[in-house]
């Protein structure tokens, strides 16, 4: 695994070291400098191989980390482990800069004896790191603080300490969905696709188990049999059941149940989080269609007309909707009409842009504009680049639904029905673009 450890300020001078294996030599160090930092031309690849050794390093604040190893490695371990360090020093000290590192060194080394054992990554966990370790060092002092730290080190619930306690017990869940999509001008879908993450703040008392229902398809193999979850109830008046691509959880989340009964089961950690990330592809309602019309009026103008319909219930509003409609590099002037919103021409960006602030579902708002060209010599036709979308909706465009969200927790006098719950389904537009 990693053999060693440098911090290195924009110099080349050493600010930390610490080998964790005999094969790396101190020469190492100065190999990395040479060659790296004081390279003649820009060193654009993350990973340097020199004289059979590797040396994995990223740049924060002119300050370069670098991971040596002489061993046939994982390389998006090794950057995910520097970039987890990097997160963590940020957490105790806020910029990882030359002068805050040299302030906090014994810190940092702390952290390396904690973090790394023998080359291999331990606990990274900035909750658990921080019941342990300060700006002065070791907390620990009575025997039931280090009785603590030892259960939360090796217990399976490493996330979450006990004893929390809240006056009032709150859960909120926040469904935020990203839209991709490319369209062609006659309105057929070129690629679409959903990425979404779910976010999560507890407070809630104790140690709480939550139970978590969606309404996602269980595709199953013919071999072992079909699914009763298939038959989902239907509740939705659109769809019953939506098709996620792959997902990925938090480490909360208890995998076995998932795959036996389908309900995501966890004790989730204290404060806000990341419960689970999905994508999906398959029966997007795509929440507006963009119709451009584009035509050209002899070499010195253009006609464009830009038509933005609303695909989702009118008892909706979408907020912040933005089109960008690309000119020519040789517009000299854009007479701009619209009747909702309004359209500005940015020479700067070689575009119009046209806000609209609140727009009703199954609605239809037009644009026109003249824009007037000057004349080039260049015999290149303008290649159209498409015209993009910005919008937030407040509905899943997947289709993604909350079935049930329940709370136990047998040791406190608190019940499922004591919990106060919020669910918020955000839709937010991701690469919208439509080609004209």
């Amino acid at each position: 695994m990693i053999g060693g450890i440098f911090i290195y300020n924009h110099k080349g001078e050493v600010l930390i070291s610490r080998v964790y294996r005999d094969d790396i030599g101190r020469n190492a160090v100065d190999a990395f400098r040479v060659n790296v930092i004081h390279a003649r031309q820009q060193v654009r690849s993350p990973v340097t191989n020199i004289a059979r050794t590797s040396f994995f390093h990223i740049k924060r604040y002119n300050v370069w980390l670098a991971a040596v190893t002489k061993q046939n490695v994982n390389a998006a371990m090794v950057f995910e482990f520097l970039i987890k360090m990097v997160a963590i020093m940020q957490s105790y000290f806020g910029k990882v800069t030359e002068e805050n590192i040299k302030n906090n060194f014994v810190l940092i080394y702390e952290l390396l004896d904690e973090i790394l054992d023998f080359g291999y990554p331990q606990n990274t966990d900035m909750g658990i790191l921080k019941t342990f370790i300060t700006q002065a060092g070791i907390k620990s002092q009575t025997k039931e603080e280090t009785s603590q730290i030892t259960s939360q080190v090796t217990g399976q619930i490493g996330w979450r300490r006990e004893g929390i306690k809240y006056r009032r017990n709150e859960l909120f869940l926040d469904v935020m969905e990203s839209v991709n999509l490319l369209m062609s001008p006659q309105g057929q879908v070129l690629s679409a696709h959903v990425a979404a993450r779910v976010v999560m703040k507890s407070y809630l008392s104790g140690m709480p188990e939550c139970k978590f229902g969606i309404n996602d398809k269980l595709v199953v193999d013919s071999s072992r049999g079909r699914s009763a979850l298939e038959d989902l109830s239907k509740s939705s008046s659109t769809k019953t059941a939506i098709a996620i691509d792959d997902c990925q959880f938090h480490q909360c989340v208890k995998l076995s149940k998932f795959e036996t009964e389908h309900s995501i089961s966890f004790i989730p950690p204290d404060g806000e989080f990341e419960l689970m990330r999905y994508r999906t592809t398959k029966d997007i309602g795509l929440p507006f269609r963009v119709i451009p019309l584009v035509r050209e009026v002899g070499r010195h103008k253009m006609e464009v007309k830009v038509v933005v319909k609303s695909n989702f219930k009118p008892s909706l509003l979408a907020q912040k909707v933005e089109v960008r409609i690309p000119t020519p590099l040789n517009t000299s002037g854009v007479q701009v009409i619209c009747m909702k919103g309004k359209a500005k021409y940015k020479a700067s960006e070689n575009a119009i842009v046209w806000k609209i602030k609140r727009m009703g579902g199954m609605k239809e708002c037009q644009l026109s504009a003249e824009i007037e060209l000057l004349s080039t010599n260049e015999g290149k036709k303008w290649t159209r680049p498409p015209i993009s979308m910005n919008f937030e909706v407040p509905f899943a465009p997947s289709g993604f639904k909350v079935r049930y969200l329940k709370v136990f927790e047998p040791k406190l006098n608190y019940s499922d029905h004591d919990v106060v719950k919020w669910v918020r389904y955000i839709g937010k537009s991701g690469l919208y673009e439509t080609r004209c």
